[in-house]
């Protein structure tokens, strides 16, 4: 039986966060486990430079968030991991979609329309200030996808329309050079967590809520403390819904863990002892990895061997892959002119 392909791609423009974890890491590293599962998981470096120009927080964010991975056990005898950077062939392959992509699909990338929204409500020409990374972000993100026949693609909502567009690349390209490329689909997951941050609203750097992964215990501690709940004193009834700790609190603990919890709260728990709790619970989870993940930091070399390495075994499938796709499009040996 084939495996199937699922791929996902992390973009390093910043320290992983308790959402991130929650969110997309943990459950990615289960999934990876899958003996029918060949998942391919990549640092998306290119990708960063479309929004961040300071090289020194693509470099760092790249070896925090492998070093992430990689002490959460990531076995990377079973799933690709690799830097996008390492891996020519998916440039190669972005102009080669380029080539095929009508700028009218480009025209509707939501990225792109809320640019020129914002510069057209600020006064200005629609396209100031948008470079053509922006533009053609989606075509990227399609070669990522395509370069290794990725079947299944785990997105937020906000990306479906990427992987839309996607396969209409993949559909032209098949429709002039003949069937290359398989059709990936979007899978939404509703039941992954989306976390709240310190303030309720959905965990993000952009809202500066976010609760950074790897803190010290003390620290860790302290941002739990800080997670904005209501002025309801101790043995008054509180409310599970909209609570951001309770929330916070669900996304580590079982099922008996949430029951008891609930019971509390209907209880009157005081707000500092869930405080105390939640606390206690993600450290317990994050103690051993934290450990492992300061000691990767402290040998970067050991970092970059693991990610060439997944580099060199993702190659064994992206350069034959490109030679065929080369000879799809004329990019052929000339001596085998007029070979059938």
């Amino acid at each position: 039986m084939s495996k199937r392909t699922v791929l996902t791609g992390i973009t390093t423009t910043g320290s992983p966060h308790l959402g991130n974890y929650v969110g997309a890491i943990k459950p990615c590293i289960q999934a990876s486990h899958q003996s029918d599962v060949q998942s391919c998981y990549f640092l998306a470096d290119y990708h960063a430079l479309i929004k961040c120009r300071e090289p020194e927080v693509v470099q760092q964010s790249t070896l925090e968030i492998a070093a992430t991975w990689l002490a959460l056990g990531l076995d990377t005898d079973k799933a690709l991991f690799y830097r996008q950077s390492d891996i020519p062939e998916i440039s190669e392959l972005t102009w080669l979609l380029t080539c095929v992509t009508a700028k009218g699909l480009m025209n509707r990338a939501h990225a792109y329309k809320a640019t020129v929204q914002d510069n057209i409500t600020a006064g200005e020409d629609p396209d100031f200030a948008t470079t053509m990374g922006l533009f053609s972000y989606p075509i990227l993100m399609a070669a990522d996808i395509l370069m290794f026949n990725a079947n299944s693609v785990p997105v937020g909502r906000d990306q479906i329309q990427h992987i839309e567009m996607a396969r209409d690349i993949a559909q032209r390209f098949n429709h002039h050079f003949g069937q290359h490329f398989v059709l990936p689909e979007a899978v939404v997951d509703d039941n992954v967590a989306v976390l709240p941050g310190r303030d309720g609203r959905k965990m993000s750097k952009s809202y500066n809520n976010t609760i950074p992964l790897w803190l010290p215990e003390k620290k860790l501690r302290k941002f739990i403390m800080k997670i904005v709940t209501n002025s309801l004193e101790p043995g008054e009834p509180k409310q599970t819904e909209d609570s951001a700790l309770f929330a916070i609190y669900s996304a580590f603990a079982d099922a008996s863990q949430r029951e008891d919890m609930k019971q509390s709260f209907a209880s009157g728990i005081g707000w500092g002892d869930v405080k105390q709790q939640c606390f206690e619970l993600i450290n317990d989870e994050l103690a051993a990895a934290r450990s492992s993940y300061e000691e990767l930091l402290a040998e970067p070399a050991r970092i970059e061997a693991r990610l060439l390495e997944g580099a060199q075994r993702a190659r064994e499938i992206t350069l034959p892959f490109m030679q065929q796709l080369r000879s799809a499009v004329g990019i052929r040996n000339l001596a085998e002119c007029g070979i059938n």
